[in-house]
């Protein structure tokens, strides 16, 4: 009987620790875009095609990009390399080269050490010729 009663407190014990080494969520970041989606709808070729994705640090520690990948060549992202601090917001700009008619919709991949470590942001639309 001891035995048992030895036994089921080592397990016990074994169990809480294992839980003790969990990291919680709430003291890692949390990355939240103000939008994913950018609909440039219809555009004349060789417009500007840059727009902007904000972002808010919604975590307890500085939020580290470190790395934002677009799915094609004509698709370049610029983001910021230093640590956006708890609470404060930061951009990642996208140029879409509109020399391709067309329609179009393209995805950047945002790499981070968030909660949610990787989002997919997606740009789409239309380019037509110049008349």
């Amino acid at each position: 009987m001891k035995k048992i009663i030895l036994t089921v407190c080592v397990l016990i014990v074994g169990i809480i620790s294992l839980f003790a080494q969990i990291p919680h969520k709430s003291t890692q970041d949390s990355i939240v875009f103000d939008k994913t989606v950018n609909d440039y709808g219809t555009i004349i070729q060789g417009s500007d095609g840059n727009c902007e994705f904000t972002f808010y640090n919604k975590g307890k520690i500085p939020l580290i990009l470190f790395n934002v990948r677009s799915s094609c060549g004509c698709t370049v992202p610029s983001w910021p390399k230093q640590p956006i601090e708890p609470g404060k917001t930061g951009s990642i700009e996208v140029k879409y080269d509109t020399k391709r008619i067309g329609a179009f919709s393209k995805s950047i991949t945002v790499y981070s050490n968030a909660i949610n470590p990787t989002v997919i942001l997606r740009i789409k639309g239309n380019v037509t010729a110049k008349q």
